[in-house]
């Protein structure tokens, strides 16, 4: 071969030397397309006992998945670093098989790790990204594909599951529905429950924003500039029920309290007998006189109408013009709250309990408000910007740091930082400052035992004013901070509180008011009301206040005695029965009886089966009210019912929710368990279906196991 080769032409030499250049680069792309083709799409990352995450190449995704079968848990779509830039197995921490790094350059770092055990059955994972330029937006999106998402914010128009929702990329934060409805509502918790089992928790100290596209995905993403981390906590367990008693039942570091269960109904050993329904005030509210004069033309009609139990409820107006009456003359005189005449009372304020009358006077005014029924008030953290006592403190002394205010600058002063509130300009309480908050509550405790009040309900706890400003914020009013700090501070007025706003403070014993909805039968009102049911109980704010029968909001159906009949069905179920409008205003006689009878049953059906079950929630943190998956957690058809719920695991209530309708599909949760229609007596299979189930205006189906 050697001589051959070396007596070869120089041509032929040339040809060989081409062919092995040929030769050379065929191997090179073949090899390359076989790593290309062969390569698995999917490359396991970090493995624990019972899941482990993997990368998808194609679309630069993690996934999570149950072992040993591989079943698909979730899918997150990483959309702040290169989606074509696969990860090697182990980077920078192949030392440790209970983390994984990685680090994409001049983008952002990724850790996984493994966490340890949670509970027998759960396996979770802290998720950790951290950009390495400040103008790296972090984002990750949880995919919809074959999962139905839980929790989170409530929304205007709740839906159930959230797959339903649409909403921009907002702070999850708190907030007021009534003056931002395409924001996030009063109650919302860092916590996200999957279908498949999994659960998402981020820590309430990371800068966070959620936009939801829906049946797609939502995405959690941190401020643009802010160079913060994200940071958030996977667990996948058997099933969604498993799942959420796992998140429920983990310590939340105080004991799960319930508030005062008068107000539920009637129970033994309770006194007064019965503090259910509660009954709205809407009368005159031009003078304290005429409030008065209201509030006992209400209290007969109630009597007349053997509807003479309950609790009668001040809105802050209300509120407002009956503190003004009871100051010390020598304070304010005639003059109203926060020195505009009574008649023009915007509200309640901070500025507004104070120097009130004595405590003989206060036991004389007390029993003529409204008894025989209880008295409800209602106060809020804003004081006007015009009433006396604010520009007073902005003279300095002892109040001059009662108000939130921005942050100063090197030897300057603070400035308060003013916002609107129901069409004012106003100033917030500052409940950082443990002399605003002791001044707050003790006005309020004082005005509470002068006018004679069983319960307070604080408006306007939701929101974060810093935020709305676009201005720094103390680091602990960061977020949802306020609304957490003053649901904490109002504890101390007793179990009779109620509060406008839920976050981080499902476990203390205070009632929570819904959102007011629309007098109407779109998911802003009527269908919208068992959702918001699971989604408050799902996040274990189970005492919740509903909204008045009939909807607050005017809506497309005011008036309509069909919708106030299917209100009062639902509402006959919940925690607390609350009316707007009386029954005898709106609608027929036999309306009105029927209202009669729902509060009967409310008494002796409900309300023992919610206190019972209340038991379960403080020691297990389970709900009281529950979807139908709580009892079929593997059934598909269960995860979108959104117009049924359980009262614990043996009542499962099916309502009429369409205009018009007289029949409905009623699933049964449970294979294995049987159902007995409360109106037919009729026993039917769980796990099923009931097609076409008639249901008269008069009837609500109820079923108990």
């Amino acid at each position: 071969w050697t001589l051959g080769f070396r007596e070869m032409t120089e041509p032929w030499k040339g040809a060989v030397g081409c062919l092995g250049v040929a030769v050379f680069f065929a191997m090179t792309i073949g090899i390359i397309s076989w790593q290309a083709v062969e390569q698995p799409p999917e490359e396991w990352v970090l493995r624990g006992r019972d899941a482990g995450m993997l990368w998808e190449r194609g679309r630069g995704a993690l996934l999570l998945r149950a072992l040993p079968a591989g079943r698909p848990v979730l899918a997150i779509a990483v959309g702040s670093v290169p989606a074509t830039e696969p990860p090697p197995p182990r980077d920078r921490c192949w030392h440790d098989g209970g983390q994984f790094c990685y680090s994409w350059e001049e983008d952002a770092e990724l850790r996984l790790s493994l966490e340890p055990p949670a509970a027998p059955g759960t396996e979770c994972y802290g998720v950790r990204w951290t950009p390495l330029r400040p103008d790296v937006t972090l984002k990750d999106c949880f995919s919809m594909a074959n999962v139905s998402w839980y929790g989170g914010p409530s929304i205007r128009a709740q839906r159930w599951p959230l797959n339903e929702a649409e909403s921009p990329a907002q702070p999850l934060v708190s907030g007021d529905l009534g003056t931002n409805p395409n924001g996030f509502g009063p109650v919302l918790e860092r916590y996200f429950l999957g279908s498949t089992g999994v659960t998402v928790t981020v820590a309430p100290d990371v800068p966070l924003l959620l936009s939801v596209e829906r049946h797609r995905q939502f995405c959690l993403e941190t401020p643009a500039g802010r160079a913060e981390p994200l940071r958030y906590q996977l667990c996948v367990s058997a099933d969604v029920a498993a799942a959420h008693r796992h998140a429920a039942g983990a310590p939340a570091g105080a004991a799960r309290t319930r508030p005062d269960t008068a107000l539920l109904g009637a129970s033994p050993g309770i006194s007064p007998p019965c503090r259910s329904p509660i009954w709205r005030y809407h009368g005159p509210e031009g003078s304290a006189a005429k409030i008065k004069r209201g509030l006992r033309s209400l209290v007969r009609r109630l009597k007349r109408h053997r509807l003479q139990e309950g609790v009668v409820a001040l809105g802050e107006r209300g509120t407002a013009v009956l503190t003004a009456a009871v100051r010390l003359s020598r304070h304010l005189g005639a003059r109203g709250e926060c020195g505009v005449p009574a008649a023009r009372s915007p509200h309640s304020g901070l500025s507004c309990p104070q120097e009130l009358v004595p405590s003989e006077r206060r036991k004389r005014q007390a029993p003529a408000l409204a008894g025989p029924l209880e008295l409800s008030i209602a106060l809020s953290p804003y004081a006007a910007v015009a009433s006396p006592l604010f520009l007073r403190s902005l003279r300095g002394g002892e109040a001059a740091g009662y108000w939130l205010s921005h942050q100063p600058r090197a030897g300057g002063s603070s400035i308060p930082l003013l916002t609107t509130w129901k069409g004012q300009l106003c100033a917030r309480l500052n409940v950082t400052s443990e002399a605003a908050l002791g001044w707050y509550l003790a006005r309020a405790q004082r005005l509470r035992q002068a006018l004679g009040a069983a319960y307070v309900a604080f408006e306007g706890v939701e929101g974060n004013s810093f935020l709305e400003q676009d201005v720094p914020a103390p680091a602990e009013l960061a977020g949802d901070g306020y609304a957490e700090v003053l649901a904490a501070a109002l504890v101390t007025l007793g179990n009779g509180t109620v509060i406008s706003a839920g976050t981080r403070s499902s476990h203390l014993p205070l009632f929570i008011q819904m959102s007011p909805l629309r007098s109407d039968w779109s998911h802003a009102g009527l269908k919208g009301l068992i959702p918001s049911v699971l989604h408050y109980s799902l996040l274990g704010y189970n005492f919740f206040i509903p909204d008045a029968v009939g909807g607050s909001v005017a809506g497309a159906a005011p008036g309509d005695p069909e919708l106030f009949v299917r209100w009062l069905q639902i509402v006959t179920f919940l925690p607390v029965m609350a009316f707007g409008t009386p029954p005898w205003l709106c609608c027929d006689a036999w309306v009105l009886n029927l209202t009669r009878q729902c509060i009967q049953r409310h008494r002796d059906f409900v309300v023992p089966l919610i206190l019972k079950y209340s038991e379960q929630w403080q020691s297990l943190g389970h709900p009281i009210f529950r979807p139908a998956w709580w009892l079929s957690p593997t059934d598909p058809a269960a995860f979108t019912v959104e117009d049924e719920f359980l009262i614990g695991d043996e009542v499962l209530v099916a309502p009429i929710t369409g205009k018009g309708q007289r029949w409905r599909d009623i699933y049964l949760p449970g294979e294995g368990h049987l159902w007995l229609d409360t109106n037919t007596a009729r026993v039917f299979d769980g796990g099923t279906t009931l097609r076409n189930y008639s249901a008269s205006l008069a009837e609500v189906p109820v079923f108990v196991k």
